[in-house]
């Protein structure tokens, strides 16, 4: 039973076939307690026609024909077989239990005497009778009283049970006839039931199979609306994810092979010559070390910033505590002062006095964030300023950073914060940085729950601009 189709079918079709065994053990004890309590009834009704009769006999009990007309009365065999209808058996005795007189059919057996217990004036016994005639009977032993509730009389009457057992047993042959019919039914009911619950699963078995790393532009597409439908969209969604990591990861490697392979040819190339020439020319020498060192400082910048966007898009492994916004961004920009001055650029930190503006982040990725952003805003603005803004907008903290440098296309806003991505070619290698400045911006507030955009200003220039959760500002943990 290794198949689950298998075991479904077996599972259900057991718990069903259980409950149809029990419903038919049910169905028959309840068939015969009706069975009984209708013979019950029977043997009262008799029983009790007997009574009456014996209390109208009764009430000459005064006269001196009254105990004689009871005596007649109840030992007549011909009003015994009256009342001994059909399958009943009728047997009178005394108060002194002596047989007084018993219908014809009871032939030369007896009810044994009737000994009522205190309080009682009747019994339902099964009891056995003679051979198999009458044999097994239900008996309703009952005391007659006359018209004072003086025991006159005991009367026993019994009716046989085979009649029962032969209708009971004909209705267990029906039932068990519909029972077994039923089981075989929902066996193979079963095993179509589980078939078509479980096929679906074995056709997306086979389609997840087919879909390798190659074959990940590949689709389910199905429209069923059960839950298997829903897990063929969900898988279909994973596969929309996975497509798009791969491609993420293929364009890194293919972005970072092109980006290494310049730094490493200068590295090269600067090497040899130190091999050839070194010794013969002392400004080759101060050259060649100075480009290794450059280029090799360019290759240690960019391995930082890919560890960097390793831990910024760890997620979860980021420990995060209440930071003050406004604290962060003066330090950043205090620390950015100097930069900015070589250059003859202005830069200030805006923000109401007493700002105290609380996210939850991680301290040393949210300062990466700012300062790529105030580095990036320094080296492509030649003259003029820097201004960072800090704001509260709809709950949420804003980090506005805008400068008067040369602007950015509105068309290339959004891939500025993809990796290796540099708006203008021209500068590709006139610009110092590695190209994931931006994108370390853009993967550190994702992980914080936030979002990053940029555009040109209509003065010239660009702002871009950071949101992010803030706590509400009753909250008072910052650091």
């Amino acid at each position: 039973m290794s198949s689950l189709r298998t075991r479904i079918a077996a599972v259900y079709a057991a718990l069903i076939v259980l409950v149809i065994a029990l419903g038919a053990v049910a169905i028959d004890f309840a068939l015969r307690s009706v069975l009984i309590d209708q013979t019950k009834l029977n043997l009262a009704d008799t029983a009790d026609q007997i009574e009456r009769t014996a209390l109208e006999a009764s009430t000459f009990g005064f006269a001196p024909e009254g105990p004689l007309r009871l005596t007649l009365t109840l030992s007549d065999r011909g009003t015994l077989d009256h009342w001994a209808a059909g399958h009943q058996y009728i047997q009178i005795d005394t108060v002194r239990q002596q047989i007084l007189g018993k219908s014809s059919n009871l032939g030369g057996v007896a009810f044994p005497p009737f000994m009522p217990p205190p309080g009682t004036d009747r019994a339902y016994d099964e009891l056995r009778i003679g051979g198999e005639r009458p044999g097994n009977m239900l008996v309703l032993d009952r005391v007659l009283s006359d018209a004072q509730g003086r025991p006159v009389a005991i009367a026993h009457v019994g009716e046989r049970l085979d009649i029962v057992d032969q209708l009971l047993s004909r209705a267990r042959t029906i039932l068990v006839g519909i029972t077994v019919a039923s089981m075989i039914a929902i066996v193979i009911a079963s095993y179509f039931i589980a078939k078509s619950a479980i096929d679906p699963i074995e056709r997306l078995t086979s389609a997840v199979a087919e879909i390798g790393s190659e074959r990940l532009g590949r689709r389910l597409k199905w429209k069923r609306r059960d839950e298997v439908g829903k897990l063929a969209g969900a898988f279909d969604a994973m596969l929309d994810r996975l497509q798009s990591a791969f491609a993420r990861e293929r364009q890194f490697i293919s972005d970072a092979s092109h980006e290494l392979r310049t730094p490493l040819t200068i590295i090269n190339a600067n090497a040899q010559m130190l091999q050839r020439w070194g010794d013969r020319d002392p400004e080759i020498t101060r050259q060649s070390l100075e480009a290794i060192a450059e280029e090799s400082g360019r290759l240690a910048g960019m391995v930082s910033g890919m560890l960097t966007l390793a831990k910024a898009e760890a997620g979860d492994a980021i420990p995060k505590e209440p930071l003050v916004l406004e604290r962060l961004v003066d330090d950043v920009v205090a620390h950015a002062r100097e930069r900015a001055a070589a250059k003859g650029l202005e830069i200030e930190a805006h923000h109401p006095d007493g700002a105290s503006t609380i996210v939850i982040a991680d301290a040393g990725l949210l300062r990466q964030l700012l300062n790529n952003l105030v580095d990036n805003a320094i080296k492509f603005t030649e003259s003029g300023r820097v201004d960072v803004t800090v704001r509260r907008e709809d709950g949420r903290a804003v980090v506005e950073l805008a400068d008067t440098g040369p602007g950015i296309d509105d068309e290339e806003a959004d891939r500025l914060f993809d990796r290796f991505f540099r708006g203008d070619p021209s500068h590709a290698r006139s610009v110092e940085g590695t190209g994931l400045g931006l994108a370390i911006v853009r993967s550190i507030a994702r992980v914080h729950g936030g979002t990053v955009s940029a555009h040109a200003r209509p003065e010239g220039g660009s702002v871009f601009a950071v949101s992010l959760p803030a706590e509400p500002e009753s909250f008072t943990g910052g650091s």
